[in-house]
């Protein structure tokens, strides 16, 4: 059941019927219309995991299919999105949100885990650059912009969304078989398609294991990306983990650079952390108009806090008890509270009562007894919360 914020100075002399009914009219101060709402900035690191898993062309781990090898070399990356203080689950949930919205299997968000490590700005000796490990002449033939003191292949924007299309492509031309879209993606379209006609094969029967004439590094790419989903597949079973994911997580998005504007600068008009920023950013050395820039979600539009970005989490910032997102009449009825000491929070999508209260170092109970909420109560985005400052 869903629990509105009544007042705590009242709630003791009500009954319990009372305390639904204003619940229930509490209700109705949500906005109907989610776009009313300001965008949320951060999800819970679960929901990532979740969005991934659902994705997934092949659900369920086929330990057959998998050699150790593979998965003792990717053991590393559960842990890795586990690491509040790596880039890659912020990275990883980027990726995926990007195919997703393309509809596509998101066994290929796990391409750059093999590539570079879901690192944007990951450099090969023999050429290859970037989060997806693109030679220049593939960046150029899928329009990433390389000139310069600009190299594309860098801006984790640029590339994934040449990546994106490019595997669209690759995935409608292979009949939806993701395992070969995959090794064409990795040797080349033209190297599958001879295979299938040497094979006597077509991409609706295509057995991709027994194509034939491939190099052995193109065989072991499905097996690379199999492995991995079997190791994020086992890591659910893990209660460390499954802790470590439960935070929340930027949701990052493209942003257009200003003219005359610096990485540097535009972050601290954001209120990011300008080294991570420029971490996510490698392709982005000086200030060029036009390029984009993988940041938060911001709000924007002088109506809702700013936020700010701090070991690796996005959020709110509180807002003054005068502003226009605190004074906003789409709230939920918040407690009153004459203390100077008090302060306030407005709930944002992916936010729990746990993850709040650790942010401003209360105790659960604490935050949940000050605004007359049961631990069974469901936060939800837009809720204003208060709660006595800590000194």
């Amino acid at each position: 059941m869903l629990l509105g914020v009544s007042s705590a100075s009242s709630a003791q002399s009500l009954p319990a019927t009372a305390g639904l009914t204003q619940n229930v009219a509490a209700l109705g101060a949500l906005p109907i219309d989610p776009a009313s709402l300001p965008p949320a900035t951060t999800r819970n690191g679960r929901e990532i995991f979740a969005n991934f898993r659902e994705g997934l062309a092949a659900p369920q781990c086929d330990a057959d299919a998998t050699s150790p090898r593979w998965r003792k070399q990717f053991a590393h990356a559960p842990a890795r999105l586990g690491n509040v203080e790596d880039d890659a689950l912020p990275l990883f949930g980027y990726v995926v949100d990007e195919l997703r919205a393309a509809n596509l299997p998101t066994e290929f968000a796990l391409i750059p885990f093999v590539e570079s490590g879901y690192r944007p700005g990951a450099r090969n000796a023999s050429g290859p650059a970037g989060l997806w490990q693109f030679i220049a002449t593939t960046a150029r033939n899928h329009r990433v912009p390389m000139e310069k003191g600009y190299d594309g292949r860098l801006s984790a924007v640029d590339s994934t969304r040449a990546a994106v299309r490019y595997l669209k492509t690759l995935h409608g031309m292979f009949a939806g078989d993701w395992q070969l879209a995959v090794m064409a993606y990795n040797a080349g379209e033209y190297r599958i398609l001879q295979a299938l006609r040497r094979g006597g094969m077509n991409a609706q029967n295509a057995r991709a294991a027994e194509l034939p004439g491939l190099s052995p590094i193109t065989y072991a790419y499905v097996e690379k990306l199999h492995a991995l989903a079997c190791v994020l597949e086992q890591a659910e079973k893990e209660p460390d983990l499954m802790a470590s994911l439960n935070r929340p997580v930027p949701i990052l998005k493209g942003h257009t650079l200003p003219a005359n504007t610096s990485l540097a600068s535009w972050s601290a008009q954001n209120a990011l952390d300008p080294s991570r920023i420029a971490r996510l950013n490698p392709a982005l050395t000086s200030a060029r108009a036009g390029s984009r820039v993988l940041a938060p979600t911001l709000i924007d539009d002088g109506s809702a806090p700013a936020t700010e970005m701090v070991a690796g989490v996005t959020e709110s910032a509180v807002a003054p008890a005068t502003s226009p997102a605190a004074a906003a009449p789409a709230r939920v009825r918040t407690v009153a509270s004459t203390s100077s000491s008090a302060r306030r929070h407005t709930v944002r999508n992916g936010e729990s009562a746990w993850t709040i209260a650790r942010r401003y170092g209360i105790s659960v109970k604490t935050l949940l007894s000050f605004n007359d909420l049961e631990a069974s109560a469901i936060l939800r985005p837009g809720m204003v919360l208060r709660f006595e400052d800590v000194r």
